[in-house]
């Protein structure tokens, strides 16, 4: 019921990722990041103690496929399961098992890896990585290039109503995470939407946490 893409930015360092789903909330579940470690997104018959597993091993000093290895090894139901994951370095990762959802697959590239269960069309997660190898930008401007060509290649097989992305850098805390967690709409267009908000003010509010003496003012009512 998901497609997603991880993925980093070999010139500023930062990791993410980008989700869309038919089910509500999909980004509470199936997101998670850590500076310098990586991305996971946990997808599919969803359980989430995958990402922080993942994460886990791979501050570790695991390599992405053998964090992922070890985190399924120990989960009892991976045939069920569907994990993306993207380390530091770019390395990739991935595992779908045999139960996962209707028509699904995913694919694999530079520094990215994007992947699907109950897809329109099998070559949406290739579309996917094509879109984030192609566009030049920050990081989120990739990711939401990917999913925007997920869904044009055909998205999920029946309408999205959830999305989200999630990106983290230097800090402990996200750099950006930005959730539409239900419409009727185009979830995946409204997070597009935030992002445009967002980005001209991502920076301000890293330098508001390290030193709010140097935070500048974007005309709020009552801000000084």
């Amino acid at each position: 019921m998901t497609f997603s893409i991880v993925g980093r930015c070999a010139t500023t360092g930062q990791v993410g990722l980008a989700i869309s789903s038919s089910s509500p909330a999909v980004a509470a579940r199936c997101a998670f990041a850590r500076a310098g470690v990586g991305a996971v997104a946990t997808q599919n018959v969803t359980n989430p103690a995958l990402g922080p597993a993942v994460l886990a091993g791979m501050a570790d000093g695991l390599t992405a496929p053998e964090a992922l290895a070890a985190a399924m090894e120990e989960e009892a139901f991976p045939e069920y399961r569907q994990v993306l994951v993207v380390g530091s370095s770019g390395a990739t990762a991935m595992h779908s098992g045999a139960r996962a959802l209707g028509l699904w697959t995913a694919a694999e590239g530079a520094d990215c890896a994007a992947g699907g269960n109950l897809l329109a069309d099998l070559g949406v997660p290739a579309a996917m990585v094509a879109a984030f190898e192609g566009t030049r930008g920050l990081l989120g401007d990739r990711l939401i290039a990917a999913m925007e060509a997920g869904l044009s290649a055909g998205g999920e097989a029946g309408p999205v109503h959830s999305a989200g992305m999630l990106i983290h850098h230097r800090q402990a805390w996200p750099y950006a995470e930005l959730r539409c967690d239900w419409t009727e709409e185009d979830p995946i267009a409204a997070i597009a939407a935030a992002w445009e908000v967002y980005k001209p003010q991502a920076e301000a509010y890293v330098t508001r946490a390290l030193d709010p003496r140097a935070a500048p003012s974007y005309g709020v009512p009552g801000d000084a």
